[in-house]
């Protein structure tokens, strides 16, 4: 929610489209603008990998075929192909299959959250024995799971960064920031840990359809199945809205003279289409080259390795909101001491996320919460660090083309609403 604030803030004051991109190039320049532009763009394809993969998981959980290799890789490319499609004819037909698989992905969860506080209420023994076997709470662990628990809220800042689609956008992007992210954190938080609470560990570490089970063990099989269909519907959905982000943030970047320009260009429908294309590439290069992972490994690493690269653009805008306040180009507002604290506060929890994203919890420890590095060729704090600095022949190259407007510039003239 401190970032959610953050993002309102800055979207308040800059509606300008590129969003936190743009933002960031007002506060430290092109180059910051860049790296961070750039490690959300990888964030972005690494992440529709995983959540094509968790997707193609429960469909699995449907059709045992599915659940079987190659024919699980094979589902999930055409997933993402599938929706790549969708979102090459247009973002009004993105957006219509957003609307309705958003409504039906919050059946599963309620049905879930309905369960728990039924089982809560009526005391049952399940959940005093599922939580005698749990691991105590300890610090080191708390850290190793924040990364892996903002993963459900990946996305807050996702809004902004299409604003000049959007009406009114000064008004609508800080809205639909707060109230997304707080809903959101709500429904999953509940949902989640209900099915930690009534889900054995160790059963549960090795499950790909962890809801369904949770549904197939009180309500029985055509219960489970029913819900495995709700919850592939709800990844689908969540696939689709950042296959359009993908192609979204690449054409801000060319547009902003940080992307070959031919990311910008737009189809009849005005679909960025180079962007959407070169990306769902990269999604299935990333899949195939995983191919031999189990479901549930695929997910844990690519899920790790998005989040901590989003973790570097909240980092950036949570430090640019501060720079932008000290340097006296946000508006002035009676709430001006209120933001400031929100900004260290949301700085120092990315930070927090970042650590704990570079430790990874032993499966055969997992019981004893014993962390441990990762080697750091699994590593995805390393592996994030390896990615961004292959940006660094991408920017340098780009600076011999003919001059265009800066990401700084377009951020100076796009709208920012100086007090």
């Amino acid at each position: 929610m401190l970032l959610a604030v953050v993002f309102s803030a800055l979207s308040w004051a800059f509606p300008m489209a590129g969003g936190p991109l743009a933002v960031t190039a007002l506060a430290f320049g092109d180059l910051t603008a860049f790296v961070v532009a750039w490690g959300y763009w990888i964030s972005i394809w690494v992440g529709n990998a995983a959540i094509a993969t968790g997707t193609a998981g429960y469909v699995g959980a449907l059709i045992p075929e599915v659940a079987r290799q190659p024919n699980l890789t094979l589902t999930t490319v055409g997933m993402v192909w599938l929706l790549t499609a969708v979102n090459v004819a247009g973002a009004r037909a993105a957006g219509g299959l957003q609307i309705l698989t958003t409504a039906l992905k919050l059946a599963p969860l309620l049905a879930i959250v309905a369960l728990g506080a039924w089982l809560f209420a009526a005391g049952d023994p399940v959940l005093a024995s599922v939580a005698r076997t749990s691991a105590p709470l300890r610090p080191g662990g708390i850290t190793a799971a924040a990364a892996l628990t903002l993963w459900a809220l990946l996305g807050l800042e996702s809004a902004a960064v299409p604003a000049g689609r959007v009406r009114d956008p000064e008004r609508t992007i800080p809205r639909a920031t707060l109230i997304g992210a707080g809903v959101t954190a709500l429904i999953c938080s509940v949902a989640c840990t209900t099915v930690v609470l009534l889900i054995p560990t160790a059963r549960l570490a090795a499950s790909t359809a962890p809801f369904a089970d949770v549904a197939t063990r009180f309500w029985g099989p055509a219960a489970g199945d029913w819900l495995a269909a709700f919850a592939a519907i709800s990844g689908f959905g969540c696939l689709n809205g950042w296959i359009l982000l993908q192609g979204d943030v690449a054409e801000q970047m060319a547009r902003q003279g940080v992307f070959p320009p031919f990311f910008a260009r737009q189809n009849a429908r005005g679909a960025p289409v180079a962007g959407l294309l070169i990306s769902s590439g990269l999604v299935t290069i990333m899949l195939m080259l995983n191919i031999s992972k189990s479901t549930v490994q695929l997910f844990s690493f690519l899920i790790l390795l998005s989040t901590t690269a989003s973790l570097v653009l909240y980092l950036a805008c949570a430090l640019a909101l501060l720079r932008l306040l000290a340097l006296g180009r946000m508006p002035a507002r009676r709430s001006r001491w209120l933001i400031t604290l929100c900004g260290l506060l949301a700085a120092v929890y990315a930070l927090w996320a970042i650590t704990g994203a570079g430790l990874s919890t032993s499966p055969s420890d997992c019981g004893r919460a014993v962390i441990c590095w990762a080697r750091w060729s699994q590593n995805p704090v390393y592996l994030g660090c390896a990615l961004l600095a292959l940006g660094a022949p991408v920017y340098y190259a780009l600076r011999r083309r003919p001059a265009a407007p800066t990401a700084a510039e377009v951020a100076k003239t796009s709208g920012a609403r100086l007090g």
